[in-house]
């Protein structure tokens, strides 16, 4: 290989405090091309910044805009082998062209027309689905059929068989988040196709999927259970509880024991109820609820983040980047930017009265490497 080949970029223009330039370091600048050597005096300044500086940037996008555009898709492309999900990714405006919300997280809108399977396949990327709204559709884990309505959280660890069905006559659209980019990255990844068409049995819709029925019972853990994902066994987080619990934050807040994160902002984490600890290995999932008028301290933290408001209106702040938000609009927060929001007044009869934001991060990754670290202006 020659320096044609793969040319080393050498960057002492810009680099401060360089030596002056003679003809005899240009001529070593050009041995070190030649060898495909970088010297570290003329890069530290880019390969080690003061704080992070994400490729990514702020950006939202509108869930109106993104319906809209899977509802043609759901007219326009069929979903089978070859291209598996008609699942539109969201694609950073700073990682150039790559369908990649953040440089370590993958997140589309997911469309399934009435009676359509979306067929069984299974990878090593972690995954999860959250529903902002619709029901009908279920996905079918290790022969589990598990209902998707609104506001249910539905992690899936890597290398598990899946598939979805709509048993309706309406279409559905959701979220997936998946750690694509990280696997990508790390090249580490593998990918199986599975049955072209699922068990009549798996099309039986329960009430309650086998997961649920186990591992759905707060602190009681199944003695039976055995064989355990790297993810969390439950399946399927249920939005009355993960309402409920908010609520009962802010009851207890205004009962003055405290209870939330910060006045009028209660947060919780979903967990894997084998271990206590995040659902999946490479991603930590969250919901928050700010109650109207509140606002939430600017925090900044290394990762990144995704964001998909579920209910109410808002404000959302993210670095130099505000954006007035609503149901279903989707936003990142890029690795050290400074995130805060502020809960305002909605413009529907069905809001909450309350700013509620589904949010999932890497945090797991970094918390891993000893590399979390998170700054908080009060």
């Amino acid at each position: 290989m020659t320096s044609t080949d793969n040319p080393v970029r050498l960057h002492p223009a810009v680099a401060p405090n360089q030596p002056d330039v003679t003809p005899a370091l240009e001529a070593l600048y050009r041995g070190f091309e030649s060898e495909l050597l970088v010297p570290l005096w003329t890069e530290i300044g880019d390969l080690m910044p003061a704080h992070p500086r994400s490729r990514a940037v702020p950006h939202l996008w509108k869930w109106s805009n993104l319906v809209r555009l899977a509802e043609q898709a759901g007219d326009l492309v069929p979903v089978g082998r070859g291209g598996e999900r008609r699942a539109i990714a969201l694609a950073n405006p700073g990682l150039g062209g790559r369908p990649f919300a953040t440089p370590t997280l993958w997140a589309a809108i997911q469309y399934l027309m009435p009676g359509e399977d979306a067929p069984e396949h299974r990878h090593t990327q972690h995954a999860f689905r959250f529903v902002v709204e619709g029901s009908g559709v279920w996905t079918v884990v290790g022969g589990d059929a598990i209902p998707m309505n609104r506001g249910d959280f539905l992690p899936q660890a890597g290398w598990n068989w899946h598939a979805h069905h709509n048993a309706t006559d309406k279409p559905m659209a959701w979220i997936d988040g998946l750690d694509i980019p990280f696997q990508y990255q790390s090249e580490v990844q593998f990918f199986e196709f599975g049955r072209d068409s699922i068990s009549d049995p798996e099309r039986i819709t329960p009430e309650r999927s086998r997961s649920e029925r186990l591992w759905g019972h707060a602190g009681l853990r199944p003695l039976s259970a055995t064989t355990l994902t790297p993810g969390s066994p439950l399946l399927s987080y249920k939005w009355e509880f993960t309402d409920r619990a908010l609520n009962d934050q802010l009851a207890i807040e205004a009962e003055g024991f405290g209870g939330t994160v910060e006045p009028g902002h209660a947060a919780v984490r979903y967990t894997n109820p084998h271990t206590g600890g995040d659902v999946l290995p490479t991603m930590r999932t969250e919901f928050h609820r700010v109650v109207r008028g509140a606002e939430t301290a600017p925090v900044k933290q290394t990762g990144s983040c995704v964001y998909q408001v579920f209910d109410g209106s808002g404000t959302a702040t993210v670095g130099d980047r505000s954006w007035t938000v609503s149901r279903g609009d989707l936003f990142v927060v890029p690795s050290w930017q400074p995130f805060s929001v502020k809960s305002q007044a909605g413009t529907t009869d069905s809001d909450s009265g309350a700013l509620d934001l589904f949010c999932f991060s890497d945090a797991p990754i970094f918390e891993a490497l000893q590399l979390d670290h998170m700054e908080v202006t009060r």
